[in-house]
């Protein structure tokens, strides 16, 4: 099921160009790293779920691509805009091979399914 998004043609003209370009530069690293890494990791300070899910990687020898986004205290904004672009609420946000598959508690169950190691193969 397709995500609900606003209708671009309720957006009114003026704000337009604001909305599409804000924050841009982080969506396109984001973007660019996924196109360049098998495992992509985007993550946040003093939040204990992305070093989980970089631990997870760890043990089982995987490598991944770990982008960090500031803190609790700053660059939210920044944060929003990778919300927004994904619809995912929560950090870290996981990607492998190109396919945003959720945080750490879905990266454990793609380990402990074998679904990591098969999508990686593929």
């Amino acid at each position: 099921m397709p995500r609900k998004l606003f209708p671009e043609d309720r957006i009114h003209p003026d704000i337009s160009e604001k909305i599409s370009t804000q924050h841009r530069d982080v969506v396109d690293e984001v973007e660019s790293a996924i196109g360049a890494h098998s495992i992509v990791i985007v993550g946040m300070k003093q939040n204990p779920h992305p070093r989980r899910a970089k631990k997870l990687l760890e043990a089982k020898n995987i490598p991944f691509h770990y982008l960090e986004y500031g803190s609790y205290l700053n660059n939210w904004r920044r944060r929003t805009a990778l919300k927004m672009w994904t619809g995912w609420p929560t950090f870290p946000m996981v990607w492998v091979k190109g396919q945003l598959i959720g945080g750490a508690a879905d990266l454990q169950k793609l380990l402990d399914s074998g679904e990591l190691e098969r999508l990686l193969a593929a």
